[in-house]
């Protein structure tokens, strides 16, 4: 009511406005002289949180994330509350557009089986990664972007930048991943890519046959083959590289990646993993199996006799 009669005052005046509205006119005053209610006052407290949990993740967050975030953060607010007040700002999650494919097969040369057959699932971290290049046009050329991503976390394990699609791109992104994940074991891990020739070469699969690790390649040669990589590198393009350029170099670029993966790995929820980063996810696994050696240990084992 006193919104509604602070909007119309001036052209009215308050006390024809209360007439119609068969309500005394102190009681207007004294719903001003009070101030704004608690409700009113949460809000406004909680409209400030919501806009800084989403500029502080590049503004991609919709009201799913937001809401987990604030509870996360100990913030008790219901999601539709969420959802009326990011509306209310101005407020939405990045929208994907469609994702094109960067990598072209070789025809008749030898590839490796495809061992995952579109089933993209680890029941660990270093069982299966997933590895795709995309490219960037920036205002002094294109910038080819590589990336590896362990399925099981969705964990960014190697990323690596360069101003043409050689093979030498996707080699450095994956000694990356190798330095990441150094003193784990490797040998049961499947490294899954497309057809294309910088993945298929002696060298890449050489280095991934030296720490024990299988190599997988898509046997249909569309994005499907490779989903989950099409789907990282489609947010990537989404939340950061559209979103925030254009870019005036791969120098720009290459910094801003380093500081997306840093987000990504350790504070972006992803939906996949029950709304947690892929670092919380990994935590969780290791403290697990910690958990399983230490009960094993504490057994009390039968006495000889």
């Amino acid at each position: 009511m006193s919104a509604f009669i602070d909007q119309h005052r001036a052209r009215f005046g308050v006390e024809p406005i209360c007439r119609e509205l068969q309500v005394a006119p102190s009681t207007y005053y004294a719903a001003k002289a009070r101030g704004p209610s608690r409700r009113a006052q949460r809000e406004v407290w909680l409209q400030r949180a919501i806009a800084a949990v989403h500029a502080d993740n590049y503004g991609v967050y919709g009201a799913d994330k937001v809401w987990a975030a604030l509870n996360r953060q100990g913030v008790a607010v219901a999601r539709c509350t969420v959802e009326r007040l990011m509306q209310r700002l101005g407020l939405r999650g990045a929208v994907r557009g469609r994702v094109l494919r960067t990598t072209r097969g070789v025809q008749g040369q030898p590839r490796p089986a495809d061992l995952v057959q579109r089933v993209f699932q680890a029941p660990a971290p270093n069982r299966l990664w997933v590895a795709d290049f995309t490219y960037v046009r920036t205002q002094s050329g294109w910038v080819y972007v590589a990336f590896i991503i362990d399925v099981y976390s969705r964990r960014l394990v190697g990323w690596q930048a360069a101003t043409s699609p050689r093979r030498e791109l996707a080699q450095e992104a994956l000694e990356t991943a190798l330095w990441q994940r150094r003193g784990e074991r490797l040998d049961r891990l499947v490294h899954h890519s497309d057809r294309g020739s910088q993945y298929v070469a002696v060298r890449y699969s050489e280095r991934l046959a030296a720490v024990g690790a299988l190599a997988s390649v898509g046997s249909k040669g569309d994005s499907y083959d490779n989903a989950l990589a099409e789907s990282t590198i489609g947010l990537y393009k989404t939340e950061l590289v559209h979103r925030h350029g254009p870019w005036p170099s791969i120098t720009e670029l290459e910094l801003a990646t380093l500081t997306y993966v840093d987000w990504w790995n350790h504070r972006r929820l992803h939906g996949a993993l029950g709304l947690v980063p892929p670092s919380e996810r990994e935590a969780a696994h290791h403290a697990t199996q910690l958990d399983t050696i230490d009960t094993m240990f504490k057994t009390e084992r039968p006495r000889l006799h």
